[in-house]
């Protein structure tokens, strides 16, 4: 995504509807970015300098024409745990880092890669983040004092429990008229942020009637300055990398997931494209730079970017408006931020966590009863329950052990032989009984994928099919779609193993990608280069030749039409001929007789 293309055809009328989404969108984030800094157990000036900072840069240099970036909920379980275990300044190592982490999975263009994390994944860990803000958010609701705020779920739910009798009624009936408020606005003034409206009408009855009853950000965090801080770069030491690299590896993979989400939205709304490189690297140099003014780590944020086209956007300078306004409004009216008071800001953070729960999503997949349920109630009670570092570990790692399960089930070894009562021949496994099956060659279809989680079960499939020796192993492999190098492997030892008694192996049909590798590891130079056929037909005719005659003089299994014929002595030489013809020809050919026609079943 070019810049020319990002600004083409811009004008007069585009900058007008972009200052009025920008204006929009900023006061819709100003509260959110204090909430969410507090929430995540820092100063909410730090929320601030972010949305500045961050939001300015990430649309300046993302790959979203309508992307708006800043702090969000997602964020907040990680944040909290890292500056309860390591403190504040340590946020910013760990920030910075994820910054450049983000930088190079762009450079490397990873940003497809993120695409493919599960998506029972993101519903659970998505679920649990919102359980943790909005439980979170109890004390404050209710003016709880004397909490002391915990790392894990379980003791902060204890200390809210042992801390009830300190409820505030004024903290409550703030919180109240906060919500009351934010929920009605919409329905009466559908334009105007009602989360702003909410917070500006509690504050104000905190302030005429409960003043000095009730918690505010001036007295519980000192207040606001007017002003961005000095620029800052932390004391980063190799010890503090090693001990920040887990977190700072789990804020950029979050970041890079709920960005490339948030611009995936923003297509769907807009029709546009965005380009996920890009947006990484965008995203990534945010997240250098915010920390060095002090700001917390930053992502792409689903609800303002929705808001900001809802709202007109029509490029990317909407949200470096957005930025601008915030930076305004710091400097201008940051002494009356320090006056909101904490329990309007509670339902806030309330409604962002029952708005990103996913509610329904999380039922559908729990109704479907399958692994993926498994891999979505995980990865979510580890969320809620240790840390979110753990749940996508585990809840990623059962994923693939889940999805490696259920793609070997998918592979399918049957033995097979032409069906006569086919016009074509086609071969199909009901057809194989104990008084009809070849004694001296033996046919498999293969359908699925070679890899190293089935790869195992093809071969003991195979091993454990055969009771004789059959001179001839047929392998039809025209629906084995990839091979890795243990399912190559596996191959290879069947392979060995009939070879070594005197046996020899065909293979049909074979794919390109199955093909290429056993090219490459010289399985098929030791197979045969003859020994490939593309059609199942001519690979029957072309092991017939290879019988022992003796072995078929009064067969009575006919697994074959030419097998009449060839349990006749009087008979052999003429077929013997022609299948001898077959052999020194191998053209590909359409061959006569019913096995030829078999390779129409392919």
């Amino acid at each position: 995504m070019k810049w020319n293309g990002r600004f083409e055809g811009y004008n007069a009328a585009s900058l007008r509807k972009d200052l009025v989404s920008g204006l929009i969108v900023g006061i819709i984030a100003i509260p959110l970015g204090m909430a969410f800094a507090i929430a995540a157990g820092v100063k909410p000036e730090y929320g601030i300098y972010t949305t500045i900072v961050a939001g300015i840069l990430i649309s300046l240099l993302g790959g979203s024409k309508f992307q708006i970036g800043g702090p969000t909920g997602a964020f907040i379980p990680i944040l909290f745990a890292i500056v309860i275990q390591y403190g504040y300044e340590n946020l910013l190592i760990a920030g910075f880092l994820a910054g450049i982490m983000l930088v190079l999975m762009g450079l490397f263009r990873l940003g497809a890669l993120i695409k493919f994390i599960p998506r029972p994944v993101t519903i659970g860990f998505t679920a649990g983040i919102a359980v943790i803000i909005f439980s979170g958010q109890i004390a404050n609701f209710l003016g709880l004092s004397g909490i002391k705020k915990h790392e894990n779920f379980l003791p902060n739910m204890k200390e809210i429990a042992l801390h009830l009798s300190t409820i505030n009624i004024y903290s409550v009936s703030t919180a109240v008229i906060s919500l009351i408020v934010i929920l009605v606005t919409p329905k009466i003034l559908p334009k105007v942020p009602g989360s702003l409206v909410g917070l500006a009408v509690s504050s104000v009855v905190a302030a005429l009637f409960f003043k000095g009853n009730v918690a505010t950000i001036g007295s519980s965090f000192g207040d606001i300055p007017s002003t961005l801080p000095h620029l800052h770069f932390p004391e980063i030491t190799w010890e503090r990398v090693k001990v920040l690299i887990q977190p700072a590896f789990v804020i950029a993979m979050l970041g890079g997931i709920e960005s490339l989400l948030s611009a995936v939205v923003a297509d769907g709304m807009t029709g546009s494209r965005h380009n996920s490189n890009r947006e990484l690297i965008g995203q990534g140099v945010a997240n250098i730079v915010t920390p060095l003014f002090g700001g917390i780590p930053a992502t792409g944020a689903i609800a303002r970017t929705a808001t900001n086209i809802k709202t007109g956007a029509v490029s990317p300078m909407s949200g470096i408006i957005h930025g601008i306004v915030v930076l305004l409004v710091l400097v201008l009216f940051a002494p009356l931020a320090s006056e909101i008071p904490l329990a309007s800001m509670a339902p806030i953070l309330m409604l962002v966590a029952w708005n990103m729960s996913e509610r329904k999503e999380f039922m559908r997949v729990l109704k479907t009863k399958t692994s993926d349920s498994l891999v979505l109630l995980i990865t979510f009670l580890l969320t809620v329950f240790t840390n979110l570092t753990t749940a996508v570990e585990v809840g990623l790692i059962l994923a693939v052990i889940l999805f490696v399960k259920r793609m070997s089930d998918v592979l399918k070894v049957a033995k097979v032989l032409p069906d006569p009562n086919n016009k074509h021949d086609k071969v199909s496994s009901h057809i194989v009984a104990e008084g009809h099956d070849c004694p001296q060659m033996d046919i498999f279809t293969i359908e699925g994928p070679l890899f190293f989680g089935a790869a195992n079960m093809f071969e003991k499939s195979i091993m454990d099919t055969i009771h004789q020796r059959p001179k001839v192993l047929l392998l039809r492999m025209g629906k084995v779609p990839f091979m890795d190098i243990t399912g190559e492997s596996n191959l290879a030892s069947l392979v060995n193993h009939f070879e070594s008694f005197g046996g020899m192996v065909l293979v049909s049909g074979a794919q390109p990608q199955p093909l290429e590798v056993l090219k490459k590891t010289g399985l098929y130079t030791l197979i045969g280069e003859e020994h490939f056929f593309e059609h199942t037909g001519e690979a029957i005719n072309y092991g017939l030749s290879q019988l022992d005659l003796n072995k078929c003089l009064g067969c009575k299994h006919f697994a074959f039409r030419e097998c009449e014929m060839l349990s006749r002595k009087e008979s052999q030489s003429d077929m013997m001929a022609k299948l001898k013809r077959i052999k020194a020809g191998h053209t590909g050919k359409q061959l006569p007789g019913s096995a030829a026609k078999a390779k129409l079943d392919i």
